[in-house]
């Protein structure tokens, strides 16, 4: 893999060590989102610390880290919510500080919460939204006609946003925010609460999105729908660890170190095994995934030597396969390798 200091679009980024990624380059040809070590104290507080990345027109970027690690703070100074302490962000190569107002044209935001009005409908939230947009009334009978038809909402136009399921509130919250057909919409973790269904729906239209260029910007808690993402990013305790595509940051060596291999064992109580296979001897890590459990072993680790093991604490049969690393393991990992650093900092 090429392993270079770079930034999303993200061109595949890398851990500079001893502890942290270091973006040498924030720019680059085509970029709709740009940050230059953006910053935000609050007090002697620092929720965002010099982050810098780029983002390219038409992808779709996954922003992910533990809660208050610093996403929405970020989400918030790129939509001129909040003002950056140091730093600088562009979208669409405008200044989200100097050139504000041309910033709010370019963009949507759909927050954590629901950000409507219960009392409303739906047809009126939609009409309300084009409204504060300053959309004429023509453009705007169009423009929510047309939304209606994208995200579903035709047999819910006269109901009150209150009694909308989960999935039709954030559906409704998405079609407000691209009245005004922005080019990037930011999405502050737009499935948490909502059930796999309307989160598979939601992202189809997400990616119906991308492909009519839209630029699309996504915190997660999910690692399935951080795969679908083009690029992610992983920020911890206010720092941006590193950025990539998924499968490129699968691959480096803090996640899948020279020597060893990953396992998938499928057996019956996990819990008995789980304990024995962690005292044997090669297995640097042992978790349960689902129903199986997941090994980092060294190669040295044989299927007999797992099997031996399992069948001391009287666990007859099990099946075992190779496997690759997933993106639960790139972030575990790196967490496990740069978390002790920035604490004891933060704790300076």
């Amino acid at each position: 893999m090429r392993t270079t200091n770079c930034v999303p679009e993200c061109r595949p980024t890398c851990i500079s060590p001893p502890r942290r990624l270091v973006s040498a380059q924030t720019t680059m040809p085509g970029a709709m989102i740009e940050c230059e070590r953006l910053t935000r104290r609050f007090g002697t507080f620092t929720a965002v610390d010099h982050v810098s990345f780029s983002v390219a027109k038409g992808s779709i970027f996954g922003f992910l880290g533990p809660n208050g690690s610093g996403k929405s703070t970020v989400i918030r100074m790129l939509c001129g919510i909040l003002e950056p302490t140091e730093g600088t962000a562009r979208i669409g190569g405008r200044d989200v500080v100097r050139d504000g107002e041309a910033v709010k044209d370019l963009i949507g935001y759909m927050s954590q919460k629901f950000s409507l009005y219960d009392e409303l409908t739906v047809k009126e939230n939609l009409i309300f939204s084009g409204k504060l947009y300053g959309l004429p009334e023509r453009e705007l009978r169009r423009r929510r006609d047309e939304l209606i038809g994208i995200t579903h909402l035709e047999p819910y136009l006269d109901r009150r946003a209150a009694l909308l399921s989960g999935g039709w509130r954030q559906r409704l919250a998405m079609a407000c925010a691209l009245m005004h057909k922005p080019t990037v919409l930011f999405l502050d973790e737009p499935t948490a609460g909502i059930d796999p269904v309307a989160r598979r729906e939601l992202w189809d239209l997400l990616f119906e999105f991308a492909g009519q260029g839209m630029t699309l910007f996504v915190t997660t808690h999910y690692m399935d729908e951080a795969e679908r993402c083009s690029h992610v990013g992983y920020i911890y305790m206010a720092k941006l660890i590193v950025c990539g595509e998924p499968d490129e940051l699968k691959h480096l060596p803090e996640v899948s170190p020279a020597g060893t291999r990953r396992l998938d064992v499928t057996c019956d109580h996990l819990t008995t095994a789980l304990q024995a296979t962690r005292q044997l001897k090669g297995v640097q890590s042992a978790t349960v995934f689902g129903q199986s459990m997941h090994l980092l072993v060294d190669d040295a680790v044989t299927r007999a030597d797992i099997d031996q093991k399992l069948h001391g604490v009287g666990i007859q049969s099990a099946e075992i396969h190779e496997i690759g690393p997933s993106l639960e393991d790139v972030f575990v990992a790196l967490t496990a390798k740069y978390g002790n650093g920035n604490q004891q900092e933060r704790a300076a």
